[in-house]
């Protein structure tokens, strides 16, 4: 994390497009939080987008914003999220759920620094700090046409999270640090015996630093002493046993290994997608044919 942080002061003012790469959980949305804090931008806004929790239809006008009369609901004037991050950040999570013509409209947007919104015939100067992050391999998404190269190549730099299994050294710090927290929050302090630590540091973490919180609030919540011991955490484990496994019917088959990774995902669907080598979307529509719901239930 020092060498991580060492990286973010050298990229805190320049260059204005920054990628931030890593896996769902490792730390993307507070990189960003530091790069932001760490520029002379820190006293502007700094607002966060979620590009694959606006609906597509929506995703245009959020973005750049729209004027009254635009579409029916377009009762007044609204300002896009670039016009709300003007002269701070503007956080674009999850970059790779773009449709392709927002893609092209935000390469516009970099190329020129202004934004139209919809329904507007002028352009809108924006000064804003672009902060894009992704769990998807964007490189491979050019390859299969659903992510522009243009636009990639345009990214800036790339900077990248390591998942919590690359860096087990940083899992005593963090340990602390969480518990330092919980203490506040539970009114209750806890240290892990030295048998617990050795199981947080050998487990392999799915579900990164996200997990770990999750893992050590759990243990806390539940537990009624000063230490929490091995048997206290609650790790989530894909081994299977014999009677567990699948049969070899295609359907069954397709609809566990959707249900498991779901769970090694934590619900996060895009991240599920990945790891089953489908399209959200795709995802999405196989959950409801078989009443999957996103904790892998059902």
């Amino acid at each position: 994390m020092r060498q991580l942080r060492k990286q973010l002061c050298k990229f805190a003012e320049r260059p204005k497009v920054v990628l931030i790469c890593g896996e769902s959980g490792a730390g993307k949305e507070l990189v960003a939080l530091a790069l932001h804090r760490l520029s002379t931008r820190s006293d502007g806004p700094l607002v966060a987008v979620n590009c694959a929790a606006i609906p597509a239809s929506l995703l245009e006008s959020e973005l750049f914003g729209h004027v009254k009369g635009a579409f029916t609901t377009a009762l007044e004037d609204h300002p896009g999220y670039f016009q709300q991050a003007d002269t701070g950040t503007l956080f674009l999570d999850e970059i790779g759920e773009l449709s392709e013509e927002c893609q092209a409209k935000l390469l516009r947007v970099l190329e020129t620094g202004t934004v139209r919104p919809v329904g507007s015939r002028k352009e809108v100067k924006v000064d804003v700090r672009i902060l894009a992050a992704t769990n998807r391999d964007l490189p491979q998404q050019c390859l299969e046409g659903s992510f522009r190269k243009d636009l990639f190549f345009r990214l800036g730099v790339e900077v990248r999270v390591a998942p919590l299994r690359e860096r087990r050294e940083d899992i005593p710090a963090l340990v602390q640090h969480f518990l330092s927290k919980l203490a506040v929050e539970f009114r209750r302090s806890c240290r892990p015996t030295p048998a617990a630590m050795e199981r947080l540091q050998e487990y392999h973490w799915p579900g990164n630093v996200r997990q770990l919180r999750s893992v050590l609030e759990h243990a806390v919540a539940m537990g009624d002493g000063d230490t929490i011991d091995a048997d206290d955490l609650h790790l989530f484990t894909d081994s299977l046993t014999p009677s567990e496994a699948p049969s070899l019917n295609l359907k069954e088959l397709e609809a566990w290994a959707i249900r498991q990774a779901l769970k090694r995902t934590q619900g996060t669907i895009t991240q599920a997608a990945r790891l089953l080598g489908i399209h959200r979307d795709t995802l999405a529509a196989k959950m409801k044919d078989y009443k999957i719901e996103k904790n892998g239930e059902g």
